[in-house]
């Protein structure tokens, strides 16, 4: 059986029953609690109901963390990732599912790594597809059937080394691990089209973060690519680029109101060519090793605020709060914050702050763990805002 609504054994319905039932504190709070969303999930652990507990658990610490459900509305890119990130929905497949496009040749992927935060691209790319799961209820409501995931097509016309510099596959790499790990089932289908001779080696760098189902759903179509592409996508649905009939209401014929198609960024994008910050403390994190910095917070709802830039290569780091006070303890006595992340420090120095809701000793985490060969330089300066003093309210005479 399928595993979907319709086509359960009386097995996977069981199971089914199960994980709802070990997943009833957390439904609440999941973007769905249809049957249709819950089987994504155990799909993707081939129906093994803890492992599938332990997958959308995780998935919604991640949604708070990244505050998922308000993306679209109260967080908007920084101005070069909206105007230099190629690719965009247009139009749907001849089943209604929504028709996402990336284009590979139009990326200037060194120009965006110097312009705007990895953490900036990896919020991007999570908006666009809670974009993409919204319009996908929307085409359920107006179909009347179950629509959950995309087609996608990737235009890898002029791929070249630049797209394969190190930190550019880093971060790719870590936006396919996060729609592994928080997306389940939302591919329908990949078709690849006008791959060049450098695909291969392209594909090797980034075929480890995508799991076995993800590459099944993988097709690298040849020079009748137009002819495939018209065999998943009714013509009035495909820009005529592609092979279509569909332009823009201006008779573009790329569509550009909904594709975007990138370029190269200037360099007036560059962050470093513009900010300059000046650091209190610059150490060195050895190989391996974690640097713990514990910061006082007096007052509940104070900012703590960190600057910090890397030299060379990336460096992890998160927020923690110590479950009691004093002295150097286990990890399971401190508390996180703000989960650790690798940043790209060492090309846009980062600048962010946190509201603490309680007092108490938050530590700042700078974590080399991951590097076995290569030690880190790294500046930052950390700082305790008090909270705001509100001015009081008087009754009006």
């Amino acid at each position: 059986m399928s595993g979907r609504v319709g086509e359960l054994s009386a097995e996977q319905a069981a199971w089914l029953a199960q994980f709802r039932d070990r997943i009833g504190d957390i439904l609440p709070e999941l973007p769905a609690q249809h049957d249709h969303y819950l089987l994504r999930w155990l799909r993707a652990r081939s129906f093994n109901v803890p492992k599938a507990e332990v997958m959308i658990r995780k998935h919604l610490d991640f949604r708070r963390n990244m505050k998922a459900d308000t993306v679209i509305s109260d967080w908007t890119p920084p101005e070069v990732i909206t105007r230099y990130v190629s690719g965009g929905m247009c139009g749907y497949d001849k089943e209604g599912n929504p028709i996402w496009y990336d284009l590979v040749g139009p990326l200037d992927p060194k120009g965006l790594l110097m312009s705007a935060s990895k953490q900036d691209f990896l919020r991007t790319k999570m908006r666009n597809m809670e974009m993409l799961q919204r319009e996908c209820e929307k085409q359920s409501e107006k179909l009347g059937v179950n629509v959950e995931a995309i087609t996608l097509i990737y235009d890898c016309e002029g791929l070249g080394f630049k797209h394969m510099w190190k930190p550019a596959i880093e971060t790719y790499g870590e936006i396919l691990t996060m729609f592994e790990d928080n997306y389940p089932e939302a591919l329908k289908r990949v078709l690849l089209i006008k791959a060049p001779k450098l695909f291969p080696m392209a594909y090797n760098l980034i075929k480890r973060f995508l799991c076995e189902e993800t590459r099944r759903k993988l097709t690298v179509v040849g020079s009748n690519w137009q002819e495939v592409l018209r065999k998943h996508v009714d013509a009035e649905q495909l820009p005529v680029v592609y092979g279509g009939t569909r332009t823009d209401p201006d008779g573009d014929p790329r569509c550009r109101t909904m594709i975007n198609y990138g370029g190269t960024v200037p360099q007036s994008y560059y962050i470093q060519n513009s900010i300059k910050v000046q650091y209190d403390t610059t150490v060195n994190i050895g190989r391996g090793a974690v640097l713990q910095l514990d910061v006082h917070v007096s007052a509940p709802c104070s900012l703590l605020r960190w600057q910090f830039a890397s030299d060379g290569a990336d460096i992890g780091f998160g927020v923690f709060r110590r479950a009691a006070p004093g002295g150097q303890q286990e990890t399971a006595d401190v508390l996180e914050v703000l989960p650790s992340q690798r940043y790209n420090a060492h090309l846009v120095p980062e600048d962010n702050m946190i509201t603490c809701p309680e007092a108490g000793v938050y530590v700042l985490s700078f974590d080399n763990s991951y590097s076995i060969l290569q030690s880190k330089r790294v500046s930052y300066t950390a700082e305790v805002l008090p909270p705001a003093v509100r001015p009081s309210v008087r009754p009006s005479p």
